[in-house]
């Protein structure tokens, strides 16, 4: 990844940026070769994936024991991932069960680092006809997770590909007996399956 790309992503500066990637390299966290990106090494790959797991754990403790909406939680739970001990976040996730996913649907690492990955699709993606599960909900906007879960597609889910308008890339879809017409935005946003979560 370049750092243009981060700097972008982040929207930051690219001073700010490569001043951060000089620090993490220092800390062995990330490899920069210049002129070709920066990529994270092994120990920065397992501090990523704690902070991952940090951070979708709380989003996940937040809406089952705190009663938080899945719209409200990504902010609060980055504020709370690095106030919390790595004690406090087991305990969460054996409160919660060990999830497998957070409220989204995004994958939770396990404490040694493995991460899940179910084989997804955007719903704009899936054929006619074919009924599939909503897996993820790639969103973090408030407004738009909240309008999201007004048509009631969370994962879990099941929805029916009922047509396509190919001009539009518009979809329309059945949730039960209610049928909705999707935007190609939305439509990408929404990540499906055929498989069930673990």
């Amino acid at each position: 990844v370049s750092t243009s790309e981060i700097a972008n992503l982040l929207a930051l500066s690219a001073p700010s940026v490569t001043g951060m990637v000089k620090r993490l390299s220092e800390h062995g966290l990330l490899e920069h070769i210049p002129y070709r990106g920066v990529q994270l090494t092994a120990p920065g790959r397992r501090a990523a994936l704690r902070m991952v797991r940090r951070h979708r754990l709380i989003e996940a403790y937040l809406v089952e024991f705190l009663g938080y909406s899945w719209d409200t939680v990504h902010e609060e739970a980055e504020r709370l991932e690095h106030a919390v001990s790595d004690t406090m976040i087991d305990r969460m996730a054996g409160a919660l069960g060990n999830p497998s996913v957070d409220p989204h649907g995004d994958p939770i690492p396990t404490a040694e680092g493995y991460i899940h990955e179910l084989a997804c699709i955007p719903l704009s993606d899936v054929p006619v006809g074919e009924t599939v599960e909503i897996s993820r909900v790639h969103e973090s906007q408030p407004e738009r997770l909240r309008y999201i879960a007004s048509l009631g597609l969370k994962p879990g889910v099941h929805v029916t590909v009922v047509n396509r308008q190919p001009i539009d890339d518009l979809v329309t879809i059945a949730v039960g007996s209610d049928k909705q017409v999707i935007g190609p935005e939305l439509g990408h946003a929404l990540l499906c399956s055929h498989e069930s979560k673990p």
